[in-house]
């Protein structure tokens, strides 16, 4: 279990052309679903749309082909959104850049160590706190474009209080057709499983939010009308790294190690439970941080194991690292052919 062996090189062993099927099915909806998450998570965290899919493709390829788990699916997530906005606020994209690299580093560090293990010893009350404490930071992250409220010039909130400040200072601009589009979509979101779990339910929502603002007289801000959107593959950048910006990106690049560690582990526990299968948690490690040197380095942003995505990639018959492979090529169908339609997403 804690030897440093991608797992895909164990089941592509005997692999059926049956499972193939089910696992291109569970990556092409997984891939689906991935878009408008990918996308709302990037521009929470204050960088492009394009950078949450770059993140998708990126890590998601190398660690599904190199990690530990059958079904892990890995991506942007939530926990990362408050962080990676501070970074950037502080220090650019470069220090984003430098910082995700040396918490890749940590990770393969810790994998090689065989670290991973430990996570049996962190208690359920701190895992249920982290997941909640997420839950709330993305939920005040989101009251502003659900509300639809316009900001002053200048405001730029990082901090969860201080984004809980800044709605309640301009809830005067409240908005009532963004507002509208919001609880629809919501709505959606969560009738639309009682009902079907064929169906990406995102999807859905998004495709509905889009049409309103078309044929609807609604007047909501969409991506188009705030971001540049670039459809184009990421090339490789190398961030100008001296001994000066290594101290000041150490404790960010720490915090992303560890909580990439934590949540990508816990994800991989939870798939466990649902495959009754074994992940092997030090291999997941040094995937991760591979994954994180790469993202960095092709204009992504951290990423980790995405307890959600990853459950839907189970519950829809992805079984091996295939599905996640087939995510990250239909992110990348969908980057190239796509992306200029995401502009009509609803913010």
């Amino acid at each position: 279990m804690n030897s440093i062996k991608p797992m895909l090189f164990d089941t592509i062993k005997g692999y059926s052309k049956k499972q193939l099927v089910s696992d291109i099915i569970a990556g092409i909806i997984v891939a689906v679903i991935a878009l408008p998450l990918s996308i709302a998570l990037a521009l929470a965290s204050g960088v492009g749309p394009e950078e949450g899919l770059y993140t998708a493709i990126i890590a998601g390829f190398l660690i599904s082909f190199f990690g530990g788990s059958c079904v892990q699916i890995a991506g942007p997530t939530a926990a990362f959104a408050t962080i990676v906005a501070g970074v950037v606020a502080k220090n650019g994209m470069e220090g984003l850049i430098l910082a995700t690299v040396v918490a890749g580093i940590f990770l393969i560090l810790m994998g090689l160590f065989r670290l991973g293990s430990l996570i049996r010893f962190i208690p359920y009350t701190i895992t249920t706190g982290f997941t909640a404490g997420i839950a709330v930071t993305i939920l005040v992250g989101q009251l502003k474009d659900f509300f639809g409220l316009t900001y002053p010039a200048g405001t730029s909130p990082i901090e969860t209080m201080e984004k809980l400040e800044a709605f309640i200072a301009g809830i005067g601009t409240f908005n009532v057709d963004a507002f509208i589009v919001g609880l629809v979509c919501l709505a959606i979101l969560i009738i639309m499983p009682k009902f079907t779990e064929k169906i990406p339910p995102s999807l859905i929502a998004v495709i509905v939010g889009i049409l309103m603002v078309k044929l609807l007289p609604l007047e909501v801000h969409t991506i188009g009308d705030l971001y540049t959107i670039n459809s184009s593959l990421p090339t490789i950048s190398f961030p100008d790294v001296n001994f000066q910006m290594i101290k000041t990106v150490l404790p960010d690049a720490f915090t992303i190690a560890i909580l990439a560690a934590i949540e990508s582990l816990l994800s991989c526990v939870v798939a466990d439970g649902m495959i009754n299968g074994h992940h092997r948690s030090n291999t997941e490690l040094v995937a991760q941080g591979a994954g994180n040197i790469a993202s960095a380095l092709f204009a992504g942003i951290p990423a980790t194991g995405a307890i959600a995505r990853t459950a839907a990639n189970v519950k829809n018959g992805g079984r091996t690292p295939i599905a996640g492979i087939v995510h990250s090529i239909g992110v990348t169908v969908i980057l190239l052919c796509m992306m200029p339609l995401a502009g009509y997403i609803p913010m």
